[in-house]
């Protein structure tokens, strides 16, 4: 299932929605719910299906396995059809209808590891340290700093040097707490397109210091199109593709990770708790950033990041004047 966030408008305002991308357009999960409990004979449907099937996706991803299930039973229910909910809403609109959003817009916490072993050795432009080969590295980003698809980016004041990064994530979907690798995959609740934009000068001075990386990545992290669950999707066999003003700069094998989600659940889940709506980023395929091809983004530039199954993830960058 490829689960999206999106905005619709309405007489009071823009109202978010959680939906599932049915190849002609996005089914409202909460609204298709509750008409299939009324079908049903249900006495309260609306009310059961905001706690069943919330329309916010941090809430949807607590709900865990229920809210899955919930939501394959709304989607097979409206397939090809122009059912309406109990209170009248519509189960079904138009991708260009809507605006989308990031599958999450605003995660419960973001991880970024750092597992393709290309990427360090391009980036580091040296011997690999140890360490990298025994844990998997991370730092935690902001998740008040989201870029959704097609939203542009604001070129940070205090840089000269711009960058993205093609990677992908997983998507923590169930709580838990010293897991063993063996166990990681039913943690996961699906995985997305993640562009960790970073101001690559800032970024050097700030960990030439030991610590950080802070404002060099803080201002804008890119997630989507959708979030496409585990039994949905071939994680280890994609392919992911960089391109800027529509030239592929980038392309990678997701299969080259040397250390694995499983081994990134482990570590991370050591003393720990993971939650649902944690991220986990695999950190950049081996040359997908400028940093590693010395070739930069600029101000009016379009970045696309796509990876098949999940989608296009598109920013234009904007200012930087």
């Amino acid at each position: 299932m490829k689960l999206a966030s999106f905005e619709v408008d309405t007489p009071v305002g823009a109202v978010r929605r959680v939906g599932a991308h049915d190849g002609d357009g996005l089914v409202d999960l909460t609204a298709a719910y509750a008409a299939r409990l009324a079908d049903r004979g249900e006495q309260d449907p609306t009310a059961v299906a905001e706690t069943v099937v919330p329309p916010e996706m941090l809430e949807f991803l607590r709900r865990g396995d229920r809210a899955l299930e919930a939501a394959g039973e709304a989607v097979e229910f409206v397939a090809g059809s122009e059912v309406t909910a109990p209170n009248g809403a519509r189960t079904r609109y138009d991708s260009e209808e809507v605006r989308l959003l990031s599958p999450l817009p605003r995660p419960n916490s973001i991880r970024d590891f750092m597992v393709f072993e290309e990427h360090v050795q391009n980036s580091l432009e040296g011997e690999i340290p140890d360490v990298w080969y025994d844990i998997p590295v991370y730092y935690k980003g902001n998740p008040d700093s989201i870029a959704h698809p097609n939203e542009a980016v604001e070129w940070p004041s205090y840089t000269d040097k711009l960058d993205y990064e093609l990677e992908l994530c997983a998507v923590v979907g169930k709580r838990g707490r010293d897991i063993p690798a063996e166990e990681a995959d039913e943690y996961i609740a699906g995985y997305t397109i993640f562009n960790d934009f970073s101001a690559r000068d800032i970024q050097m001075k700030e960990m030439a210091g030991q610590l950080g990386p802070t404002k060099g990545k803080d201002f804008a992290n890119g997630f989507g199109p959708y979030l496409v669950t585990r039994d949905s999707i071939e994680f280890e066999n994609l392919h992911v593709t960089a391109r800027v003003n529509g030239e592929t700069w980038s392309e990678g094998d997701i299969g080259e990770m040397y250390h694995s989600f499983a081994d990134i659940i482990e570590y991370v889940s050591q003393d720990e708790t993971l939650h649902p709506g944690d991220v986990l980023g695999t950190g950049t395929v081996g040359g997908g950033c400028g940093l590693e091809l010395d070739r930069w983004i600029e101000p009016g530039d379009t970045v696309e990041l796509d990876a098949e199954g999940i989608g296009t993830l598109r920013h234009e960058i904007v200012g930087g004047d």
